[in-house]
């Protein structure tokens, strides 16, 4: 996994628009305030991503 990854590509993952995946995000404020992640930020940390894919059932492959 790599070490930071877009917003936009996890909701491309996801199979949802960005702003649909920043409408998930803001239901999980909760979560993100705890990693300590701003909400505009435009990427996350591998391991806040593998906690949202997990939490969102995201198949992620690198291509």
């Amino acid at each position: 996994m790599k070490q930071f990854i877009s917003k936009r590509e996890l909701a491309r993952h996801a199979h949802v628009s960005y702003s649909t995946f920043q409408r998930y995000l803001r239901s999980r404020r909760d979560v993100l305030d705890r990693f300590g992640i701003s909400p505009c930020a435009k990427k996350l940390p591998g391991y806040v991503a593998k906690y949202l894919m997990e939490d969102y059932c995201i198949d992620y492959s690198e291509e």
